[in-house]
Order: C-alpha cells, then sequence, then structure tokens
C-alpha cells in the first residue's frame, strides 16, 4: 500500500513569519490541523498537531496501534506537501510496528480528501520514506 503522498498547493502556506516557524524553511503547521479538521469531519479522531524539527503530524490511534500522519513542505517551498504514514512501535526498539493494514481507512480518507479538495493538484502516491 502506498502511504506517502506528495502535492502543490497554496493553501496551507504559513501564515506566521519565518521566525515563528519549527525551522528555517520547514512548514506543516496549517496543513496538519486542517488534516485533523477534515479527518474529525468524517469520524476519524487524531491528536491536535505536534512539531518535531522536520515538519508537524498528527496521531492517529486503532486497535492499539499508533500512527503519525507526517505533514512538510518539500524542497523548502511552501506550496509542495509531502504526507506521509509513520507506523510507529508496539514494543521497545522499534520492534513490531504497527501494521499499515489497520490505518487503511485512513489513508483512504485522505485520498479521497485531497482529491475533492480545490485548490490541490499534482497529487502523487508512493511509498513512505521510512
Amino acid at each position: 500500500m502506498q502511504t506517502c503522498v506528495a502535492f502543490k498547493s497554496a493553501l496551507f502556506r504559513p501564515f506566521l513569519p519565518e521566525s515563528a516557524q519549527v525551522n528555517p524553511n520547514c512548514y506543516g503547521a496549517e496543513l496538519a490541523w486542517w488534516l485533523a479538521g477534515q479527518f474529525a469531519l468524517r469520524g476519524f479522531v487524531t491528536s491536535y498537531p505536534n512539531n518535531e524539527d522536520w515538519g508537524w503530524f498528527i496521531e492517529y490511534v486503532v486497535d492499539e496501534c499508533e500512527y503519525w500522519l507526517c505533514c512538510s513542505n518539500l524542497m523548502g517551498e511552501p506550496d509542495r506537501w509531502q504526507v506521509y504514514l509513520d507506523c510507529k512501535p508496539r514494543s521497545l526498539f522499534g520492534r513490531n510496528k504497527a501494521p499499515v493494514e489497520c490505518a487503511a481507512d485512513l489513508i483512504k480518507a485522505l485520498a479521497e480528501l485531497l482529491i475533492q479538495t480545490e485548490g490541490i493538484e499534482e497529487i502523487s502516491w508512493h511509498h513512505a520514506p521510512h
């Protein structure tokens, strides 16, 4: 299953100055907040967005499996985006990662959401970077 999507959109450009970003040219807060809200409308409960040095993520838990849906811009560009599923380990030392199949409905909802949203274009799916 392909769990990483790249696309182009001006909808999620940062509105705060560069000094307020996680790192220089590292964006994704607006995208993560939008996704969390859109998923909630569709019955998927996620966390509020959190940040890492590479961008933002929302946490999704189903059947005791934890996933991060990671959001960031590509190559420092404010209108090129990547969203990918990070399956978190269920045991110490990164072993026994949550199965991708348990998040299939979330990925399907993400695909539908991107296709249905005006202002999102050049959608391309591939395998997650991890």
